[in-house]
């Protein structure tokens, strides 16, 4: 029990770096047989939090929007929203691009073999995706996790709660419990991360190599920079200018940031995101339980925004395009519009960048030379997905009131369990 406690007393961002540095080791050490003998750490652990992320967000959902009813506009919360979503999302296009004019990563490359797995993805169109937001079962949404369609299903369910009032008492009632149950067993599984980066690094340190990166290093070298500056210059300056210390926020996403790091997914990282924004920070539950969510399936500023600017400017470098200003200025629009418009489509950064190309006319067959290295190139992108869709609940709630600045000010980094709570 000593030794238990113990481990809780260690910071959890602490025990996730040990798993990651030792996976690391670990992959370099085995080599291929990594693969065999890790990966089912890291496919174990993706799975449980696949587990508990759909019915954590539905009785989150259900929960937030029947409590919010009348105290704070959804409306106008929702709008406050989208508004940031957008507005960080064209100020990392700018990141993207400024470091793709500074660092040239598309020149001095020679002949670059394309990935022969390589297909163009295709694109739906926006009507289509405004049409699956609406789920034709809902029950098959909450089975294949489609997050929107489950905020969607379950966003009616809260303002159905709300307008039959005291009829639905008791069951408002319990979908809080249920919230409240789950965000308890969403504790009990974060607690199985460090174990599970060991095996998600080891696995990929063992089974990719360091060789397949270096014809294309340059690249990899420019977007985790330009991911690095848009964390820490705009978000840090955003945090700043509303009275907030940045280095508090980090500490706070610690978590989350470790977790889309080492799985590569916003989604694998939305329960410890919501844990984050809420224990860690101090956002009000009933917002940040639909405003994180919702995040993790239109707030992409790594994938939807840094990755397709890059890509753009590195692309026309390989091939000797001169990019005009009007093909600059359809590469910030495409990002920030096409971010929410491919919002649940699988391999949204490739797909985005399919989008962003196709609009400025630049060659598609330029994807083909980065598919090769996209699994290093996804795990800093997701880390800046994950950090935006934490930031902005924390932007809006200060302007709305719904920060807990004494939270926020005592910002910790555990989501988990922490120590003295063992035995409840």
């Amino acid at each position: 029990m000593a030794l238990v406690t113990r481990w809780f007393r260690i910071p959890f961002w602490q025990r996730v770096l040990a798993g990651f540095i030792l996976g690391a080791l670990a992959g370099w050490l085995m080599g291929e047989a990594a693969g065999v003998w890790l990966q089912p750490l890291g496919t174990l652990y993706v799975t449980l939090i696949k587990m508990i992320a759909t019915p954590l967000v539905f009785f989150a959902v259900i929960n937030a929007v029947s409590s919010l009813a009348g105290q704070e506009s959804i409306a106008a919360l929702g709008t406050r929203t989208f508004l940031w979503f957008a507005a960080t999302a064209a100020l990392a296009v700018l990141v993207g691009l400024g470091t793709g004019w500074l660092l040239k990563p598309g020149l001095g490359l020679g002949e670059l073999a394309m990935a022969p797995d390589y297909q163009v993805r295709e694109v739906p169109g926006p009507v289509q995706v405004l049409l699956d937001v609406v789920p034709a079962n809902p029950f098959r949404a909450l089975a294949d996790g489609r997050i929107l369609q489950v905020i969607f299903f379950a966003g009616l369910l809260g303002f159905a709660l709300v307008k039959l009032g005291e009829k639905t008492a008791r069951l408002r009632a319990l979908a809080g419990e249920a919230s409240e149950t789950m965000i308890q067993v969403t504790r009990f599984v974060l607690e199985v991360t460090p174990i599970g980066t060991f095996g998600l690094i080891g696995a990929l340190v063992g089974t990719y190599g360091f060789e397949r990166l270096l014809p294309l290093g340059g690249f990899v070298v420019a977007l985790y920079l330009a991911c690095a500056v848009h964390i820490v210059v705009v978000y840090g300056g955003l945090l700043a200018a509303h009275g907030l210390s940045p280095v508090k926020f980090f500490r706070g996403a610690a978590p989350a940031m470790q977790v889309a790091f080492a799985t590569s997914s916003s989604f694998a990282a939305l329960p410890a995101s919501l844990r984050s924004a809420v224990h860690n920070l101090g956002v009000k539950q009933e917002y940040a339980a639909f405003a994180v969510p919702l995040g993790a399936s239109i707030k992409m500023d790594g994938c939807g925004a840094i990755f397709p600017a890059l890509t753009s400017v590195f692309i026309a470098q390989y091939f000797g395009i001169e990019l005009s200003a009007t093909q600059y200025f359809i590469i910030l629009l495409a990002s920030v519009l096409g971010s929410f418009g491919t919002a649940g489509v699988p391999g949204t950064a490739i797909v985005m960048a399919t989008v962003v190309l196709s609009s400025a006319g630049l060659p598609l067959e330029g994807l083909g030379y980065l598919i090769a290295i996209d699994r290093v190139l996804d795990m800093m992108r997701t880390m800046t997905n994950v950090t935006g869709q934490v930031l902005v609940p924390v932007l809006v709630a200060r302007e709305r009131g719904l920060l807990d600045l004494d939270a926020y000010r005592n910002a910790g980094s555990n989501v988990g369990i922490q120590a003295g709570e063992t035995g409840r």
